[in-house]
Order: structure tokens, then C-alpha cells, then sequence
């Protein structure tokens, strides 16, 4: 008996040598055939128990082997992740961005449940650090007491691994049998952190290129004089809603409704798309991106952007005159970068809106309210002509439980929506099938395009001029394997001159962009819109802020 445990364990830690050094292939692949090879991890490590006399430095090696071959997973399984949700491989340098995906996971499924799911993996990962340790170790013991025939063995396998790696043997198609597939994973978020040092390197002459940073205000966006500007971000408003998805038809005819509903209300409106730094997610890159004239693609690029002096949309608006408001209703923490780098006179997030209505998910405020709250406390009566950049939150992922319009006049502090998040799906409910996901995603889409519909109706403001735009387009799963990162981005004012000062864009007209309509990188945003509204175009004098 004691000898059949022995030979059991043995073969259970031969299998964990072999099959688990190469899960993060399988990972980075997404084919369980990856699972088939000779891992060289595996391979060194026996190799070096043959080089090391001292069982403690024999443990050693066992235990940094387990320790690599875990890093590799978590590594692996974060940047498939990335790749699956926001499109972009996973780099080390923005491990800040984890807690934000945490707060998405925890807004989908509860905070009970995504604790237990983060401590549930901290001890699988310890788990298999001990598990792949105790295997090494073992098959270490059985094959040292006999060092020629184990010398022989391991040679053997580590020749039949060089010659598969020189003649290229796949097994299964597109599966070499040489593998490395932890080691691989390693070096790949190494040379993502290379390149995201890299792009930060060449930052500093980015931010200093910029011809509008000394503009004098009095040249600055002189065609908009007067006028109450919006720029306003719709959540997940991609391509893929409005462009032959399988759910986009009552989005483009909410568009088409809404835009009947303009144009009896004095309206006119153009459209084209912008090609959004980011996919699926943060949502910041996108507003960084609009707001600055960079391409700010990933984490550390922002972080060191918004500790600069870039100059920004906000910031020439303010410079020019303008009372300057940001607007996050998702914010429940104080901003310093809305003030120290955007420039905002005000603030306005989840705290000082006056909301007494329920939580929808992630979404804590309805895009109504807010844009019920913004209309009735910043446009109204008489005011300083408002800039504000507005982000909507109703159509964030997980799309559930989601608000529906009520009568604009019976808004109040929002506890008229009391009801609905238990009236509605849950997010529990829809993720349990991808088309539930895709068509609550879409319904989002039509609210937040409903609600910002209803502010321009009720508003009536003949002097406001509004940008509106997505920041992404939705994860994968809605979007598709291979999406692009489009966006629709549509601007609507009663004024027919905000329109002549465009005519060169050659956007189509109306709210819904064909799609031959044009495509800009949203970093080149920024500067075609000074450049459209200012006097002289690009300026060539300087002067300090007001």
C-alpha cells in the first residue's frame, strides 16, 4: 500500500509538472490544445536538482520554479482579460488600474461576492505556489537516488525538446511541443512594460508640442461667444450600436426619433465617428485623449499626463471667458486632477447633486436626473456662458438593473425612481446569457440617447451648443472578437453658424453617421475644434492664463 501511494503521488506530480507550466498558453491562446508539450520550465528545474547538492537549495529552486510558473498565471489570466474585455494587452505599469476593474466586478455581482472571488484566488494561488513546490520536490527525490538513469532521463527529455523547438514539431495545430508557455508570458508583460516606458519617454516632447498652450483668451474659440457648450461622453456608445449589430436597430431608431424631435425643437445636428485609445473600459484614457490632443492609450501615460501642464479643451474655454463644470455622477471621492490639471471651476459628482434616488449597478445616478440637475442649476436664468464636460453613467457595464424616463417635471432629487431597479433585470439575470447582455446593453444605450433627447427638449436653450460622443465601444462580449474602437460623435445646436465653421469636416448630417462617414483619431479633436472656432486658426502669439 505505502508503495502504490508513492507511485500515485509521483504520477500526480509529474502531471502538475507538465500540464501546468503550460496553462498560460492555453490562456494567452484561448485553445485548450496549448495544454499539449514539453514545458522547458519543468525541464530547468530538474535539470538544477541534479546541479545542487543542498536540499535547502533544492528547495529553493522549488520554490521559486512554483513562484514563476504562478506569476505567469496571474499574469496570463489578467492580460486575457484585457484582451477579452478592453482589447489591449495587459502591461504590469498599470496594476492601479485592478481596483477599477475590482469596482466593475463588484458592481455586477455584489461586494460579498466579488471579496469572496478575490480571496477564493489568493489561495488557489497559494494552493498551487505549495502544490508545484511538493511536485518538484518529488519528482526531484525519485529521479536523484539513481543519478545515472535520472540523468538519462532528463537529458533525453531535454534533447527531445530542443530537437521539437529546431524543426519546428506542432502536434496540434498551431502548438508547438516545445513549449515555454510561462516563461513566454513573463517576457510578454516584460516587453509591455518596456513599450509603456517607452511611450512615456517620448511624452515630455508630446505635451510640449502644442500651439494653442499660450493662446491669448481673446483669440480662443471667438465664433462661440456667448453660447453654453457641452461636451458630453455617453458610456459605451460604439460603432456597434449604431452600425448593423443584431440589436442596433432600436438605437439608430431612437437616433432617428430623436432627431425628428430636434429639428421640430429649432435643432440641427452632424455626425462622423472618432477612433477611441481604449476599449471596453476606462473610460479616462478617452476623455484625456479628447480633452488634451494626445493619444493616451494606457494608465502610466495618463498618470503622468494629468500631472503636466498639457493644455486642455477646458482650460481654453476657461482662458476664453468661459465658466468652466465638470459633471461625473460615478465620482463619490474628491477629484484633485478636475481642478489641478482640467482647470474646472466646479466639480459637481455623486455627493453634491442633491440624488436621494436608488443605485442602478455601477450607475448610481440616472443620466435624467443629471441632466435634469445640470439644466435646472447651471443654465438656468441668467449666467456666465457654461462650458461643461458631462459623463453618463446609465449605459456602463453590467447594463442592469436599468431607469426608465419619468416626467421631466417630477424628477425632483431622484426618489421618484425609487421602484425601478427591482422593476427591472438584474445584472445577476442578464449576464447569464451573452444576447440578454447584448440587448440590455443596447436598451442602455437607447435610454441614455432618450434621456439627453428630453434635457434638449425641456432646455430649449437657443444659445447651447452640444458635443456628444462615446468614450468606447462595449467589451467583447456585445461588440464582437476583432471590433474596432470607433465611436459615434454627433453636435447639436440651433445655431446655423456653429455648423458654417464646421463645413470643411464634412460630417454627415443628422444623429446617425453612415458608415462612410469620417473617422478621426479622437486625439485630433482637440485642435480642429479650436481650430474652427477661434480667430485665425492656429495661434502664433502667447499669453498667461486669466
Amino acid at each position: 500500500m505505502p508503495r502504490a501511494r508513492d507511485r500515485v503521488s509521483l504520477v500526480v506530480a509529474v502531471l502538475l509538472l507538465l500540464v501546468v507550466p503550460l496553462v498560460p498558453g492555453a490562456l494567452a491562446d484561448g485553445a485548450p490544445a496549448a495544454l499539449v508539450g514539453l514545458p522547458a520550465e519543468s525541464i530547468l528545474v530538474l535539470f538544477l536538482f541534479f546541479l545542487l547538492p543542498w536540499p535547502s537549495a533544492r528547495l529553493s529552486a522549488a520554490v521559486g520554479f512554483a513562484v514563476t510558473i504562478v506569476a505567469a498565471l496571474v499574469l496570463a489570466g489578467i492580460d486575457a482579460g484585457y484582451r477579452s474585455v478592453l482589447d489591449i494587452p495587459f502591461d504590469p505599469l498599470d496594476w492601479q488600474q485592478l481596483s477599477d476593474a475590482f469596482g466593475v466586478v463588484q458592481g455586477s455581482i455584489g461586494a460579498v461576492p466579488a471579496h469572496a472571488l478575490v480571496v477564493l484566488l489568493a489561495v488557489v494561488a497559494v494552493g498551487l505556489t505549495i502544490a508545484l513546490s511538493w511536485a518538484a520536490l518529488r519528482v526531484g527525490r525519485a529521479i536523484r537516488p539513481e543519478r545515472a538513469h535520472g540523468a538519462a532521463v532528463i537529458s533525453t527529455v531535454a534533447a527531445a525538446w530542443v530537437i521539437a523547438a529546431l524543426v519546428g514539431l506542432h502536434p496540434v495545430a498551431g502548438q508547438p511541443a516545445a513549449a515555454a508557455a510561462s516563461l513566454r508570458a513573463i517576457t510578454a508583460s516584460a516587453s509591455h512594460a518596456a513599450a509603456g516606458l517607452a511611450a512615456l519617454a517620448d511624452l515630455p516632447e508630446q505635451i510640449a508640442t502644442d500651439p494653442y498652450r499660450d493662446a491669448p483668451g481673446a483669440d480662443l474659440l471667438t465664433s462661440l461667444e456667448g453660447k453654453d457648450v457641452v461636451f458630453a461622453f455617453i458610456e459605451s456608445y460604439g460603432e456597434v450600436a449604431v452600425q448593423g449589430a443584431g440589436f442596433s436597430g432600436g438605437v439608430d431608431q431612437a437616433l432617428r426619433d430623436g432627431e425628428a424631435r430636434l429639428r421640430a425643437d429649432g435643432y440641427a445636428s452632424q455626425s462622423a465617428f472618432l477612433t477611441s485609445p481604449t476599449f471596453g473600459g476606462l473610460s479616462w484614457l478617452a476623455h484625456s485623449t479628447f480633452q488634451t490632443g494626445l493619444w493616451i492609450d494606457r494608465q502610466p501615460l495618463y498618470s503622468a499626463v494629468v500631472r503636466s501642464d498639457r493644455f486642455t479643451l477646458s482650460r481654453a474655454f476657461g482662458r476664453a471667458g468661459w465658466r468652466t463644470v465638470s459633471v461625473v455622477p460615478s465620482n463619490t471621492e474628491p477629484w484633485s486632477f478636475g481642478t489641478s490639471f482640467y482647470h474646472f471651476d466646479s466639480l459637481l459628482d455623486a455627493n453634491n447633486v442633491g440624488y436621494r434616488g436608488p443605485s442602478f449597478g455601477y450607475a448610481r445616478i440616472p443620466d435624467q436626473y443629471t441632466w435634469k440637475h445640470f439644466a435646472d442649476h447651471e443654465l438656468a436664468g441668467d449666467h456666465q456662458p457654461v462650458m461643461a464636460e458631462i459623463d453618463l453613467v446609465s449605459s456602463h457595464t453590467p447594463w442592469a438593473p436599468l431607469p426608465r424616463l419619468v416626467p421631466w417635471s417630477t424628477v425632483g432629487d431622484g426618489s421618484v425612481f425609487g421602484p425601478q431597479p427591482a422593476q427591472g433585470e438584474s445584472a445577476a439575470g442578464v449576464w447569464q446569457d451573452p444576447k440578454r447582455v447584448q440587448r440590455a446593453y443596447a436598451q442602455s444605450i437607447e435610454y441614455s440617447l432618450d434621456a439627453m433627447f428630453a434635457f434638449l427638449h425641456e432646455a430649449d436653450d437657443p444659445n447651447l451648443v452640444l458635443v456628444v460622443l462615446g468614450d468606447h465601444q462595449p467589451a467583447t462580449i456585445v461588440s464582437g472578437q476583432g471590433a474596432g474602437h470607433d465611436v459615434p460623435i454627433s453636435i447639436i445646436s440651433k445655431d446655423a453658424t456653429v455648423f458654417e465653421a464646421i463645413e470643411g469636416w464634412h460630417w454627415d448630417d443628422g444623429m446617425l453617421p453612415a458608415p462612410d462617414a469620417p473617422v478621426w483619431p479622437m486625439s485630433a479633436f482637440r485642435d480642429r475644434f479650436l481650430d474652427a472656432f477661434s480667430a485665425g486658426g492656429p495661434p502664433r502669439s502667447s499669453s498667461a492664463d486669466r
